[in-house]
């Protein structure tokens, strides 16, 4: 399974992936569908990670698109009809942060992509910083005292 992928996937969601693929294809679009054909449910990324297959090296295989051209996800979707229980990878969860995995630690970074600039915009507007928009998958992915610090350290720095 080697290719280009989008969102990282990590080692228990493969299984996941696996398992809930009838359930969420009747969510997708043909071009994902023939995407997960073609590539399978994941992928082996360039830096031999695991990731979400692409569409033609651009969107996600899950990917489709609402009336309003808004960029909505077959798992996310499946999930919220109570289809299946998983509501799609962390990684999709907390974009547009990225996790990048070192030896010692994770870097958690702000991954800047012309596609958020509605949201962002929005955000500055409401002033609603990235990270609480992110509240629940961060704490999800860290837990809830790995938030507070968060928290604790942007006001700090905001002083």
């Amino acid at each position: 399974m080697e290719g280009t992928g989008g969102a990282p996937v990590e080692d228990r969601e493969v299984e996941v992936l696996e398992s809930i693929y009838e359930e969420v294809k009747p969510f997708m679009v043909e071009q994902g569908i023939k995407g997960v054909e073609e590539q399978g449910k994941w992928v082996f990324g360039e830096d031999g990670e695991k990731e979400t297959p692409l569409v033609r090296g651009k969107e996600c295989v899950y990917v489709f698109f609402d009336e309003n051209k808004t960029a909505k996800c077959a798992i996310e979707a499946a999930y919220r009809a109570g289809k299946i229980e998983f509501k799609k990878p962390i990684s999709c969860e907390l974009y547009p942060v990225r996790v990048q995995s070192y030896p010692e630690f994770e870097a958690v970074n702000y991954h800047k992509w012309n596609i958020c600039e509605p949201a962002c915009e929005c955000g500055q507007k409401l002033k609603v910083p990235v990270y609480k928009f992110l509240k629940e998958p961060l704490q999800k992915k860290y837990g809830v005292d790995w938030y507070k610090a968060l928290e604790f350290a942007a006001e700090k720095h905001q002083k």
